[in-house]
């Protein structure tokens, strides 16, 4: 079986410090077989993080829609932040995505699509994501798993690292795949979740990752990035 984090972050999402290349070294530190690179609203550091490490990175992207984020994964081309839920669903079924919803019943994240809009969307998805490291309450997450299993949909599971602390403290143990969908999402309805929440002070982190960038824009690899 493989452990896979399905969800991380690199210094192209504003809200992270974290360089392709010490991403890499840590997944392979913790053991990770796989990890989905991320990033808010751009497919930039997935791309940067694949040439880097072709045989451990899943290229995908995280999307803030204007009810909540989508999460997606062998994402081909960029989807734009701002779009509808159904409106960036169509645009991932075009390009052959892979398509879960983060976090989708944290309560204390403002990012997350929440019950009432996860539910008008729930039948365009392939998957929910059922354990989520940074969800601070963990009945949230059990709230998500309670979901999949009334929806029949696919879990998935993510550290949601924005620090190289976090990196694989929510994964999944899942047979092997091919670098395709077809065969990730095959590999999926086999997949079991594993690992614990993080502590609170990533949360932290993330806010001084932001502040940072705005004084002092970072950068890396020919590019600024900024909070």
């Amino acid at each position: 079986m493989l452990k896979v984090d399905l969800h991380a972050h690199t210094l192209y999402s504003r809200d992270c410090l974290t360089r392709p290349e010490d991403l890499i070294r840590r997944a392979r530190a913790v053991g990770l077989d796989r990890i989905a690179v991320t990033e808010h609203n751009n497919v930039a550091g997935a791309r940067r993080a694949k040439e880097l490490a072709p045989d451990l990175v899943i290229l995908g992207e995280e999307i803030k829609t204007t009810h909540g984020e989508i999460i997606a994964y062998f994402v081909t081309e960029e989807v734009p932040r701002g779009l509808s839920p159904q409106e960036t669903i169509r645009r991932l079924r075009d390009q052959g995505a892979v398509i879960s919803v983060p976090h989708p019943v944290d309560s204390l994240r403002r990012s997350a699509m929440g019950l009432e809009n996860l539910l008008q969307i729930i039948d365009l998805v392939d998957a929910l994501e059922i354990r989520n490291a940074r969800c601070v309450r963990p009945q949230d997450n059990a709230h998500a798993e309670r979901l999949a299993a009334e929806h029949a949909k696919l879990t998935t599971a993510g550290s949601d690292a924005h620090t190289l602390f976090e990196i694989g403290r929510c994964h999944l143990e899942m047979p092997d795949f091919e670098d395709n969908p077809e065969s990730f999402r095959a590999a999926l309805a086999l997949a079991r979740p594993v690992g614990t929440e993080s502590p609170f002070w990533p949360h932290f982190a993330s806010t001084y990752a932001k502040l940072r960038k705005r004084i002092r824009p970072v950068r890396y690899n020919g590019i600024s990035h900024t909070g």
